[in-house]
């Protein structure tokens, strides 16, 4: 009897393990995938320390810590209740929920405007009792090309700002127009919502420690000055960890390093295949002119997501104006093509999982839609 109890404990056991594993590896993907190429790459070639872009995973985790630390504190939660109060209907509520998202998502990543405007967005749905799937994936196209208009925005914007040396300006005159695409696309998509008056009782969020608040918030300028050259990326990360070390240790522990270390998988892989003349002919041949450029990292980006495509291919090209505007609009389409969309994906069917099925069928029509309209219009302008 004991032998029995105990070996069913065992397969209990060793089940649970497995199926933590198996979420481990769909969780961790790209991340793994960057490791193995990294470490089948070093039976190519040497593996060099200077193929790690040092400065990138700095600015990447300075970053993440003070963006983690306006989560904790829910700054953008209380100016997101503050704004939805003076909405009235469903159409003022959906162009408040879709732009703030897509505002957000400029300074504080795609990810984490996703991570804290779609809860926020089904809590509304429970309390008014509507159908949001079509303002989350409004709000996912908003988060993504929102992103795309500043350095800090995404991390493949962050990486090519900083490989490429751009400076500020160069970067908004490539992103502007983007940037003026993409308002009017939401624009016309929300105004084809139904006009339905709603009345929503929502509760005040209470902000954290405002002394907290005015130091992260200063802290957060810094590393901005540091992203656009002009205070020393170095030094902001002693100031960064100065600052988590005295207020928030617990901060470090919310770092995305799976993140980090992805890059510096692909960093080895590439700075490895770099090396290889055959491989730098053959995609040198591909990334040949512009137009090529913007095509190939548009369409990489639909089958291994838009921060390895960009990580891959800024290797081989000088065509740097293209590589930032196929990655950015190539994260639209499908859904792994930018990895922020898989965040509203499993928070929104976690919710309502009988609508998986619709939301992938909307999301990608809608999605596709916005590829063409933008890749036509970008494509003939290049």
């Amino acid at each position: 009897m004991s032998e029995n109890i105990y070996s069913q404990r065992k397969m209990r056991n060793e089940s649970l393990k497995k199926n933590d594993f198996l979420e481990f590896l769909k969780k961790e993907a790209v991340l793994i995938i960057a490791l193995l190429l990294a470490v089948i790459s070093c039976f190519i070639a040497r593996p060099k320390l200077s193929y790690i872009d040092f400065k990138v995973l700095i600015l990447l985790f300075n970053l993440m810590i003070v963006v983690e630390a306006f989560k904790e504190l829910k700054i953008l939660d209380s100016i997101a209740i503050g704004l939805l109060k003076k909405c009235s209907s469903y159409k003022a509520i959906s162009t408040a929920l879709v732009f703030i998202t897509f505002l957000a998502a400029m300074v504080v990543t795609n990810d984490v405007a996703l991570l804290t405007f779609v809860p926020l967005t089904i809590v509304i749905a429970r309390k008014a009792n509507i159908d949001v799937l079509k303002i989350v994936i409004f709000q996912t196209l908003g988060a993504n090309l929102g992103s795309s208009f500043t350095p800090m925005g995404n991390p493949q914007n962050l990486f090519i700002y900083s490989y490429f040396k751009l400076n500020p300006l160069d970067f908004f005159i490539i992103t502007g127009p983007v940037l003026l695409l993409s308002v009017l696309f939401l624009l016309f998509l929300i105004s084809r919502d139904k006009k339905a008056n709603l009345s929503i009782e929502l509760e005040d969020v209470k902000v954290g420690n405002k002394n907290h608040i005015c130091i992260f918030s200063a802290l957060f300028l810094i590393i901005l000055l540091s992203v656009f050259h002009l205070v020393d990326y170095k030094l902001t990360l002693i100031i960064t960890i100065v600052t988590m070390l005295f207020l928030n240790k617990s901060l470090f522990s919310k770092v995305d390093f799976s993140l980090l270390l992805t890059f510096i998988g692909f960093f080895i892989f590439v700075g490895n295949i770099s090396t290889l003349d055959s491989v730098k002919l053959f995609m040198e041949n591909i990334l040949g002119s512009g137009k090529s450029t913007f095509i190939a990292s548009l369409l990489s980006s639909q089958v291994i997501s838009n921060v390895p495509a960009t990580m891959l291919l800024s290797g081989f090209t000088t065509h740097v104006k293209e590589l930032l505007l196929g990655v950015n609009i190539g994260g639209m389409g499908t859904l792994i093509a930018s990895l922020a969309s898989v965040i509203s994906y499993k928070i929104y069917s976690s919710e309502f999982e009988v609508d998986n099925n619709r939301y992938l069928k909307m999301f990608t029509y809608y999605n596709l839609v916005g590829l063409l309209i933008m890749t036509t219009i970008v494509y003939f302008i290049l």
